[in-house]
């Protein structure tokens, strides 16, 4: 993830990262501790959303964590799921869905795999 972030950034890419852990459940973390455990994982974003009341994940449907989302410059998603093919971290090639989607775009292309089955952890949504 850190090393397709830092590469797209570097590109112009805008890289925001949206946590919408529910504020009563024990994975929940503010602000400060985020920012310490994004700079231990080497996380190189533009910026952050704490979205503790889950508006914005449940706006995307977001299901995991991670659950990767691209929109286009002109506000159209064209991506969403997982980060690769790879959810058991096995295989030693895998199909980076973010990074080829990324380069479609960079380069002027559709994006040719514009859904896959995201994959990690379920976001822990607060109650309504």
């Amino acid at each position: 993830m850190q090393s397709v972030q830092k590469e797209f950034t570097e590109k112009g890419v805008v890289w925001i990262i949206i946590n919408s852990t529910n504020p009563k459940h024990r994975d929940y973390r503010d602000a400060k501790e985020l920012e310490k455990i994004y700079k231990e994982w080497g996380a190189v974003y533009t910026a952050y959303l704490l979205d503790p009341d889950g508006k914005v994940g449940k706006l995307f449907d977001a299901k995991t964590t991670p659950h990767m989302f691209i929109i286009n410059k002109d506000g159209k998603l064209v991506y969403n799921g997982a980060i690769d093919d790879d959810p058991r971290g096995e295989k030693k090639e895998k199909v980076n869905y973010v990074r080829d989607a990324l380069n479609e775009i960079l380069n002027g292309k559709p994006v040719s795999v514009q859904v896959s089955k995201p994959y990690g952890c379920s976001v822990k949504y607060a109650e309504n």
